[in-house]
C-alpha cells in the first residue's frame, strides 16, 4: 500500500477506500487494577498497572477480529497510550504488554485487517480526567497528584464523589483542557522552550525532555512491532490541545471545547494551583450559547499542588506573582505571541512536533504512513488543521475527527433537528440536517486540498452515544433512531468519498458501564452482539480499478449505486462489499457504460460478500447498481 497521486492504492494500482473502527474504547484504561470501580483507588500505585488484555483478552482476539472482518472492516485505529507502554518510569517499557500487542496484531494480519497505531490521549492523563500520559510526567514537575482534584486542577470521575455532590456531570471531562493540570502539561510539552524556558526536568528544558520521552517510547514500541505486517502507519497524537498557547487574556476562558460547570480562567487556574482560594465562574451552554450562571470557590483549603522545592512554571516565567500574599497577573498576554506575531498553535508548535515524530518513526521504517490530526475543538474546520507544503514530509494522511456535537453532548437525537456549531442557529428538516453534516465533513477535505497538498483524508473518529434519549433503547431493544443517526453520518461520509473509522468497538462494553471511561457509551458492540447494525453495516467500494466519482446507499430500498472512471490498465477487479444483511444471498446487478468495444462484467460472490467488477479493458465512466 502506498500514496500515489495523493490517493491510497494497493499493489495492483486500485484505489482503496477504508471502512473500520477504533479498537477500542476501554483501551484508555488499564485492565489491572479493575477500572470499572471508577474509585479513587484506581489512581493509586501508578507503576503497578497492566494494559495486557486491551482491547480484549488474547484468547478472545480471534473471534473479535473475525467479527470485524465479516463486517467488512479493513482498517482499525488501534488504541494504545503512553501510560500503557511506560508506566513504571522513564525508559522502563512494559515488554510483556508489547509481546501481547504483537500477538494481537499478528492475528489481525491473518484476518486481512490493516492497522494504524494510535498513541491516544484525552486531556493529558488519567490523573487529569482523561487518559494517556504516565503519572511521572507530572511528578517530574513536582506536582502532588493527590491534590489535583481538591484544588480544582482536574475533575475526574474517579474522585468526583469525594469533593462534589451528585453524579459525575455528563461530558464534564473536556473541561479539564482548561484546568491547570492538563493545560500546563500541554503547554510545556509543545511550547515550554518559548513560554517557560526556565522550567527544567533533569537539567533539560521541559519541552525537550517531555517530547523526547514520548518519541523514544513510541519508536521503541514501533521497533518491537516492526515485523507486524498489519501495521500500515502511526498516528502522531490523538486530539492534541494548545493548553494556554494562544490565550490573548489570561483573565478569561479561552481554548475551550465546552463550557459547562465551574471552570477557572487561565490566571485563576494558576493561582489556585499555588495555594490560593479562587472564586470561578459557573458556566451553562445551551441554545443561546455560553452563559455565566453563578460562581463557585475552588481550592477552599488553600492547598498547593507543588511539593517542597517546586513551584508553578508560570510563576517562574514571570506570568504572575504572589509576593505580597495576593496573586497578581503580570502578563495577561504571555501566551498570545510567538516571535513577535500572534501565536498559531497548529503551525508554530504542533506541526514541528509532527515533523519530529515523523522523522523518528521513519527511522524505524521509512515507508510507514503517518496519520496527523489537528485540535479537537472544531476539528472539521480549517483553523484546526496544519498547513502542509511540498517540501514537508510525504506519506502523510489528514486523519481529522468529526462528531455531531449537539447529539454527543446532550445525548439526544432527532433526525429533523440540529444546531449549527458556528452560528448557534437551529437547523430544521431532515434534508437540511443531512446537508449540514456533509458540509461539515467537506470543510476538512477542502482544507487538505487547498492547504495540505491535497493529501488523503481519513475520518479518524465519529460516532454516536448509544445511551442517548434516556437509554430508552436498552429497555425496549428499539434502535431505529440510532440506525437513522448512523445512516445520516455515513451518507455524509459517502458523499465526501472519505475513509472512515467509527468510534468505537469496545469488547467489554455493557449497558451498565458503557465503554468504561467517563460515562461514554459509543461502542457498536455490546454484551456479545452488534448494536444498531443496520445503521453502519452497509455496502461500499473497497478497491476500485479506476477513480471513484460518487456512490450512494438507499437503506430502505436496498439499492447501492456507484459511478467511477474505469482504468483499462488495471487488471484486478473492482471490489464492492455487499453484505448479506443488506442484500441477502441474491442480488440484481445493472451496469451502465458508454459505447465501447470493451465489455465490462460484474458478478456476485455471496461466500465473500463481494461484487467483483472486471473492467476487461474498458475505458470510461462505469455505473453499477446493486439491488436486493
Amino acid at each position: 500500500m502506498d500514496i500515489v497521486n495523493q490517493k491510497l492504492k494497493d499493489e495492483q494500482g486500485r484505489q482503496l477506500l477504508f471502512r473500520g473502527c477504533n479498537l477500542g474504547g476501554s483501551s484508555k484504561n488499564p485492565l489491572f487494577p479493575d477500572f470499572y470501580s471508577q474509585g479513587p483507588e484506581s489512581l493509586k500505585n501508578a507503576k503497578e498497572i497492566s494494559f495486557i488484555g486491551r482491547p480484549f483478552p488474547l484468547e478472545e482476539a480471534e473471534s473479535h477480529l473475525e467479527r470485524l472482518r465479516c463486517w467488512g472492516f479493513t482498517l482499525v485505529r488501534f488504541i494504545i497510550n503512553w501510560e500503557a507502554l511506560e508506566h513504571a518510569g522513564p525508559g522502563i517499557y512494559d515488554e510483556a504488554y508489547l509481546a501481547y500487542l504483537r500477538k494481537v496484531l499478528k492475528l489481525a494480519e491473518e484476518k486481512g485487517i490493516f492497522v494504524y497505531m494510535d498513541p491516544h490521549q484525552d486531556v493529558w492523563s488519567r490523573w487529569t480526567g482523561g487518559d494517556g500520559a504516565p503519572a511521572w510526567t507530572m511528578e517530574k514537575l513536582g506536582m502532588d497528584l493527590d491534590r489535583l482534584e481538591p484544588l480544582g486542577a482536574a475533575l475526574t470521575k474517579q474522585r468526583y464523589a469525594e469533593f462534589h455532590r451528585g453524579p459525575y456531570p455528563r461530558m464534564a471531562w473536556p473541561t479539564n483542557y482548561n484546568r491547570y493540570g492538563a493545560a500546563t502539561m500541554f503547554t510545556l510539552f509543545f511550547a515550554g522552550n518559548t513560554y517557560a524556558p526556565e522550567t527544567k526536568i533533569d537539567g533539560e528544558s521541559a519541552q525537550d525532555w517531555l517530547q523526547e520521552r514520548y518519541l523514544a517510547c513510541m519508536r521503541h514500541c514501533f521497533r518491537r512491532l516492526k515485523n507486524c505486517k498489519a501495521i500500515i502507519g502511526w498516528g502522531t497524537m490523538n486530539e492534541p490541545h494548545p493548553g494556554f498557547i494562544g490565550y490573548k487574556n489570561l483573565e478569561g476562558l479561552e481554548n475551550y471545547a465546552v463550557a459547562t460547570g465551574p471552570i477557572p480562567g487561565g490566571f485563576q487556574a494558576m493561582a489556585a494551583a499555588s495555594g490560593h482560594r479562587v472564586s470561578v465562574p459557573v458556566y451553562s451552554t445551551g441554545i443561546r450559547g455560553q452563559q455565566v450562571v453563578g460562581h463557585e470557590t475552588i481550592n477552599p483549603e488553600g492547598l498547593s499542588l507543588f511539593r517542597e522545592g517546586f513551584s508553578c512554571p508560570w510563576k517562574q516565567a514571570g506570568v504572575w506573582s504572589d509576593q505580597d500574599g495576593e496573586p497578581r497577573l503580570l502578563r495577561k498576554d504571555h501566551f498570545a505571541l510567538y516571535q513577535g506575531r500572534p501565536a498559531n498553535f497548529v503551525d508554530d508548535f504542533l506541526k514541528p512536533f509532527m515533523l519530529r515524530f515523523t522523522e523518528r518513526m521513519r527511522d524505524a521504517d521509512e515507508k510507514t504512513l503517518i496519520f496527523i490530526e489537528g485540535t479537537p475543538a472544531g476539528a472539521a474546520s480549517g483553523a484546526s488543521h496544519p498547513s502542509w507544503a511540498g517540501d514537508d514530509s510525504p506519506g502523510v494522511v489528514n486523519a481529522f475527527h468529526w462528531y455531531d456535537g449537539p447529539t454527543l453532548f446532550t445525548k439526544f437525537f432527532r433526525p429533523w433537528l440540529s444546531i449549527r456549531t458556528d452560528t448557534g442557529k437551529l437547523i430544521l428538516g431532515r434534508k437540511k440536517v443531512a446537508a449540514y453534516f456533509a458540509e461539515q465533513l467537506s470543510q476538512g477535505v477542502v482544507w487538505a486540498r487547498e492547504h495540505m497538498g491535497n493529501m488523503p483524508c481519513l475520518l479518524g473518529e465519529f460516532g454516536l452515544p448509544f445511551d442517548m434519549n434516556g437509554k430508552r433503547a436498552f429497555k425496549t431493544g428499539d434502535y431505529h433512531l440510532h440506525e437513522e443517526a448512523l445512516s445520516m453520518y455515513y451518507d455524509a461520509i459517502d458523499k465526501n468519498l472519505l475513509h472512515a473509522l467509527i468510534w468505537n468497538y469496545t469488547a467489554d462494553n455493557t449497558h451498565e458501564n458503557g465503554d468504561g471511561w467517563n460515562g461514554e457509551d459509543l461502542s457498536i458492540y455490546s454484551e456479545g452482539k452488534g448494536r444498531a447494525v443496520a445503521g453502519w453495516l452497509r455496502p461500499y467500494p473497497m478497491a476500485t480499478a479506476g477513480e471513484p466519482l460518487e456512490f450512494t446507499w438507499d437503506r430502505k430500498k436496498g439499492k447501492f449505486r456507484y459511478r467511477f472512471q474505469a482504468d483499462p490498465a488495471i487488471g484486478a477487479p473492482t471490489e464492492i462489499f455487499a453484505p448479506k444483511e443488506c442484500f441477502g444471498t441474491r442480488v440484481d446487478i445493472a451496469l451502465i457504460r458508454e459505447p465501447s468495444d470493451s465489455e465490462p462484467s460484474a458478478a456476485y460472490a455471496p461466500d465473500k460478500e463481494r461484487v467483483l467488477l472486471e473492467n476487461n479493458g474498458y475505458r470510461g465512466v462505469l455505473e453499477i447498481t446493486i439491488s436486493r
